[in-house]
């Protein structure tokens, strides 16, 4: 809190001193803009290192000036990143090149090479974006100071940068396009263009669903082919855009209102942070093709929440949790579930773990397209995908080693080589993808068929307190190659014990079928078995390189070698009608697992077919169903459940007495729903009616349509008054 209230003393003097050096508004955004860009650290080694690198010309060795495809990278970015770099130590009182004449004069070099050669990269990308955003910051910084001629040369270049651009389509790109159009307003002085600029930026705020951006179950779009992309461009561009800017014109006649700002905590809260390892780390279940980059473990930062704070104290204890989360000063306390129906993206968080399934359908498509080269190995990346994190580093950096056929919780065809990267994005090929959940249990259910190889399984995640079950039913390939439905693979760290034909062991470094198995214990992870089942288990260094899974030519192809742990069922060739059952415990010993797996933690199967899959927790007092097609289902005795359509249900009771029920449509199409359950109940929600008879009672539930059609809806029971 300390820090914050610092932050806010400083922002608000920022402003003060901007209103007594001058008369006028912009002034006293670009001194804010001009601060932010001024918050990095200069180190004047650094400078001295840059300078020295560059040439007689003004180009600067190492940088590869002559590639300018898609696959590249645009390594000219490095040029203009230079020049900002030596202009903030130019612009900075702390840096010994203050106002240093032979800086300028080297700045101006570099700045006339670049305006002279006008480097235009195949990506559209490089020439809307990042060129335009790395002037218009020098001009900020230096364009005063700069040579006139110079700084009009560079406006062609900036103002590529336009509302009108190819890149300006609504989504995070649109917002970030206007950002730099506001930048270069304010550095013209162009009062009539930033008014109607930052209008635009504040107008992004806003539901789109069904359209690139923001979906009513805050996830987030960036392109029409609905992939999840709510931590990419939904997080670094589109949201924390536009917080910056909301910092910037606060307290002006510029300033967004305090509704596009609560809408933008909402957002960060309700679906950025709940796509984030405890609100904290990146999740790589939501990464698409940036999944194949080497990548920094690190917590997020907290400027976006630093700049809410300043403008609204709307939900102000969980923004200052996340804060205290993200430096390391608190240990996660929330427990929740929520589906992502607009996204059929499955979370679950509690203290300890975090887990989620990725799928998609019909109305969904599976994975972005690896433009510009990288994610070319992600073709079965939303196959029911099921990472599980206690500290949400466990695959950190393991994609160069990776086996792409056998992700966590999915059903693969084992193919000689995966296909072609251009055929990774596929539409679903069913409809039945969702699942029902009252906040904090839930249960999802997948009608999965591949559309790259046919392969199909009915499958459904069950998540209680401290564990989940998984099940498979209706395995099915026509192919000969082999079929693996694989439970984990991860970074292996420390020993894989197991419980093997009534014995425990530790197992050594290998490859290895082992039949009998009841659990498997790794990492502070438990798989344990309902029943004694065969498994493939490997915990063993694998190797490979980072240029194997991309097609970018800067990318290394020096030889990494990693220890992973693999664990996976193996259904045969031409599998017709298999199936798999397990329960994922995390944050428990070996010894803990070994005691509860007696009789498997309270936990029943009660249907695996490809009609239903139901799991009853005798412990908790919860039964849940996924049903494919209407039917009935015996969860205790004498006592059954009836749907008359496909849906999801969970049932939470206490002794003979059902306290709730929940509901969803997988299909999306239904109004109504009706759930026929043991006992005589009356309800008092608003559209729900209850029609006791004889020893049962029949609900007639209003489902959600629209932008809402798949969630879920909960209904608590009474006892009837009939």
């Amino acid at each position: 809190m300390p820090s914050i209230l610092l932050f806010s003393i400083v922002g608000l003097a920022a402003v003060c001193w901007g209103q007594h050096a001058s008369s006028d508004v912009f002034s006293v955004i670009k001194e804010r803009v001009v601060a932010e860009l001024l918050k990095s650290r200069i180190d004047d080694r650094q400078v001295e290192d840059i300078v020295a690198m560059m040439q007689e010309d003004g180009s600067f060795q190492g940088i590869d000036y002559a590639d300018l495809t898609r696959v590249g990278g645009f390594p000219h970015r490095h040029h203009t990143y230079n020049l900002v770099h030596l202009a903030k130590a130019y612009h900075n009182k702390a840096s010994v090149h203050f106002h240093s004449e032979k800086l300028k004069e080297e700045i101006t070099r570099g700045v006339r090479h670049w305006v002279e050669k006008d480097y235009v990269g195949d990506n559209w990308h490089d020439n809307q974006i990042t060129t335009p955003s790395n002037l218009v910051n020098l001009m900020l910084l230096i364009g005063d100071d700069l040579p006139e001629d110079l700084v009009t040369r560079c406006q062609p270049m900036i103002n590529r940068a336009h509302m009108g651009a190819s890149g300006a389509r609504p989504s995070g790109d649109r917002i970030v396009i206007a950002g730099i159009v506001a930048k270069n307003a304010l550095f013209l002085r162009d009062n009539e263009n930033f008014e109607e600029i930052i209008r635009i930026i504040e107008g992004e705020v806003k539901f789109s669903t069904g359209e690139r951006g923001m979906q009513h179950d805050y996830s987030f779009h960036h392109r029409t082919d609905r992939v999840n992309n709510t931590t990419s461009y939904g997080y670094g561009k589109y949201a924390n855009v536009f917080g910056e800017w909301s910092y910037y014109v606060a307290g002006t006649k510029y300033a967004f209102s305090k509704q596009k700002i609560d809408h933008l905590v909402n957002y960060y809260l309700d679906g950025v942070y709940k796509q984030l390892v405890y609100g904290v780390y990146t999740d790589v279940s939501v990464k698409n093709r940036s999944i194949t980059h080497e990548a920094t473990f690190e917590p997020q930062g907290i400027p976006e929440i630093e700049r809410l704070l300043l403008s609204t104290d709307y939900r102000k204890d969980e923004l200052e949790e996340i804060i205290q989360l993200r430096r390391g000063q608190a240990k996660p306390t929330k427990s929740f579930s929520k589906f992502f129906w607009q996204t059929e993206h499955f979370v679950v968080q509690r203290p300890d773990f975090y887990t989620t399934v990725r799928m998609f359908s019909t109305r969904n498509r599976n994975m972005e397209i690896p433009y510009n080269g990288p994610g070319k190995p992600t073709h079965h990346r939303a196959d029911g995908t099921n990472y599980v994190m206690l500290n949400g580093d466990e695959y950190h950096n393991i994609w160069p080693v990776y086996d792409w056929q056998k992700i966590s919780g999915t059903t693969i065809l084992q193919k000689p080589k995966l296909h072609p990267p251009n055929i990774i994005q596929k539409a679903g090929l069913t409809d039945f993808v969702g699942a029902a959940t009252d906040g904090f249990y839930g249960a999802v259910g997948f009608d999965f068929i591949s559309p790259h190889d046919k392969v199909a399984a009915r499958k459904a995640w069950f998540f209680f307190e401290d564990d989940y079950v998984c099940l498979g039913a209706g395995i099915r390939s026509d192919s000969e190659l082999l079929v693996v439905t694989t439970i984990n693979q991860a970074l292996l760290r420390g020993d894989v014990a197991v419980m093997c034909a009534g014995e425990q062991s530790v197992l050594p470094a290998g490859d290895r079928k082992l039949d009998a198995v009841k659990w498997v214990h790794h990492d502070r992870i438990g798989y344990l078995l309902p029943k004694p089942t065969t498994l493939r288990i490997s915990n063993q260094t694998e190797e490979g390189r980072w240029s194997d899974i991309t097609d970018q030519t800067f990318v290394s192809d020096e030889l990494v070698q990693k220890d992973v742990f693999k664990l996976y069922f193996d259904h045969g060739r031409r599998p017709s009608s298999e199936s798999y059952a397990y329960i994922v415990v995390p944050s428990i010993s070996d010894e803990e697992l070994a005691t509860s797996s007696t009789d498997n933690r309270g936990i029943e199967i009660l249907a695996n077919s490809k009609a239903i899959q139901a799991v009853r927790n005798t412990k908790l007092g919860i039964c849940q169903f996924v049903f494919y097609s209407a039917g009935k289902l015996e969860f205790a005795s004498d006592q059954d459940v009836k749907i008359d359509s496909p849906g999801i249900i969970l049932l939470t009771y206490q002794g003979d007495r059902i306290s709730n029920v929940t509901v969803a449509d997988p299909l999306r199409k239904l109004p109504k729903i009706n759930v026929e359950i043991p006992g005589i109940y009356g309800v008092s929600d608003e559209g729900c009616s209850a029609s006791p008879d004889d020893n049962s009672t029949v609900l007639e539930i209003d489902l959600p349509l629209g932008v809402n059609a798949g969630k879920s809806v909960t209904i608590e029971l009474h006892a009837s008054d009939r």
